[in-house]
C-alpha cells in the first residue's frame, strides 16, 4: 500500500468515526464514555495522517 493510499484509508475511517460521533451525539441517551472513545480514536487517526503527510513532504 502506498503512503497516499494509506492516508486515504485513514481519512475514510476518520470520516466514518465522525458519522458515528454525530449519531451518538444526536441520541438522547448519549454515553459520555462512548463519545470520549470515539473522539480519542479520531484524534489517533488524525495524528497518524499528519505523520504520514509530513513524511511525504520530506
Amino acid at each position: 500500500m502506498t503512503i497516499q493510499a494509506h492516508i486515504a484509508s485513514l481519512e475514510k475511517k476518520h470520516g466514518a468515526l465522525e458519522e458515528e460521533l454525530q449519531a451518538v451525539l444526536a441520541s438522547p441517551s448519549s454515553d459520555d464514555r462512548m463519545i470520549a472513545d470515539i473522539k480519542r480514536r479520531k484524534l489517533k487517526l488524525k495524528d497518524q495522517m499528519e505523520r504520514l503527510k509530513e513524511a511525504t513532504r520530506h
